[in-house]
């Protein structure tokens, strides 16, 4: 194999980079907007970006500070055995993690725990809601009580994907609660509903409509623990469908952290493709 050594002229490289990225997410049914906006996402910080070549394929890495811990990221890597070089050069960086975004599958990261993925199908054009459940919007006075539920519940998810430690974890959840919903339960373009079966509560879903070109994200749709099992997964996952459709769009999105088994095979059986996903592990 040639020497890897880094580049300073990288339009070559960032021209095949973009092309690849537009495939991969066509190829997941994305459409034109919806795949350039993921782009646009996939290129944040591109100008900071370390790339080098070893002639037959491309390595872009990085390193970020994130919740008080330095990661490294690889960003591409077409080289073959490139992976060493790159998880090398993040340390040498002082990165104590090493985080890739995946589209298209786990190439040469397939031993890299997964620690979350993007969820995504086009929504049935006329859903509608299973028999026996009924929707209605979450009212106001009942949203303290399911704020300090959803807060646990995504400090405990990010536990148990591996990704950060307990104090590391409920640092991010603030920021990014504050961060979607600045505005608490009037922010625009979000939608809090309770799902009702038999008179009584056993569920409650958390929806960005236009959170992408044509995109509803599905921040939550869960079922209280003690309704599980009786097949309302699914009846949540369709009235996912019907408030994508509700608030104009044509697909949702969901994510789903490592770890989450359970999740992970209800996605897989209602048709939630994997769009991209977040793999790490801890250097040494």
């Amino acid at each position: 194999m040639s020497e890897i050594a880094v580049v300073t002229d990288r339009s070559d490289w960032q021209s095949g980079f973009e092309q690849r990225i537009l495939t991969a997410y066509r190829a997941a049914g994305c459409s034109e907007p919806l795949a350039r906006a993921l782009l646009e996402r996939a290129l944040k910080g591109v100008e900071e970006w370390t790339v080098a070549t070893d002639g037959t394929g491309w390595i872009a890495v990085g390193v970020t500070a994130d919740n008080g811990t330095s990661v490294g990221r690889i960003h591409d890597l077409t080289v073959p055995d490139g992976r060493a070089w790159a998880e090398q050069w993040c340390a040498d960086q002082g990165a104590r993690q090493v985080e890739v975004r995946l589209v298209g599958g786990p190439g040469q990261f397939a031993d890299y725990p997964v620690r979350g993925q993007n969820r995504m199908r086009l929504a049935a054009e006329q859903p509608g809601l299973p028999p026996g459940l009924a929707v209605r919007r979450l009212t106001e006075q009942e949203y303290p009580a399911w704020y300090a539920g959803e807060t646990a519940a995504y400090v405990a998810d990010i536990v148990r994907a591996g990704a950060l430690t307990p104090e590391q974890a409920r640092q991010k959840s603030d920021r990014d609660f504050e961060r979607y919903l600045p505005q608490g339960y009037l922010t625009p373009g979000h939608a809090f509903y309770a799902m009702e079966a038999g008179g009584e509560v056993i569920g409650t879903g958390w929806v960005n409509h236009g959170f992408l070109p044509g995109v509803t994200f599905g921040f939550s749709l869960e079922v209280h623990p003690e309704h599980r099992g009786k097949g309302y997964g699914r009846a949540a996952m369709a009235v996912g469908e019907w408030a994508t459709r509700q608030g104009g769009d044509e697909a949702m999105m969901f994510n789903v952290f490592g770890g989450n088994e359970v999740a992970m095979r209800l996605y897989d059986a209602t048709g939630f493709a994997v769009l991209d996903e977040y793999r790490s592990i801890d250097l040494p």
